[in-house]
């Protein structure tokens, strides 16, 4: 069976942020045309970022995925960085625990914006 691979950024039990891989089955279409299943959401949000944005630590407010649509985004963690380029896709899942008080040299990433133009991201809300 085919599957698609879900870039995921979540919480670990430590409280850092880390990525991971996730697939998702493809079972669903036509050879030509294979499909996931359909997923819901409560809608979605555009953002412009301008050349030389970056942002300060933080956890995802709420559970998203964020597909590149133009330029690059950089998401660093404690343990490095990653650079998303158009098409590039993960689902932010880095949530506060529950309980915890932030703590920017424990939780959450920062992004910024990579290369010579603006950053252009669509967030789907999950």
């Amino acid at each position: 069976m085919a599957t698609f691979t879900k870039v995921v950024l979540f919480t670990d039990t430590d409280g850092r942020a880390r990525f991971r891989e996730d697939p998702i089955a493809l079972a669903g279409g036509t050879p030509q045309a294979m499909l996931s299943e359909l997923f819901a959401s409560p809608g979605y949000q555009l953002r412009m970022s301008p050349v030389g944005f970056r942002s300060t630590w933080h956890c995802t407010p709420s559970p998203q995925w964020v597909f590149v649509l133009k330029g690059e985004m950089e998401i660093g963690l404690r343990e490095g960085s990653r650079v998303f380029r158009p098409g590039d896709h993960f689902h932010a899942g880095d949530l506060l625990p529950p309980g915890a008080t932030f703590d920017a040299n424990l939780h959450g990433h920062w992004s910024a914006q990579r290369g010579p133009e603006p950053l252009v991201t669509l967030f789907l809300k999950t």
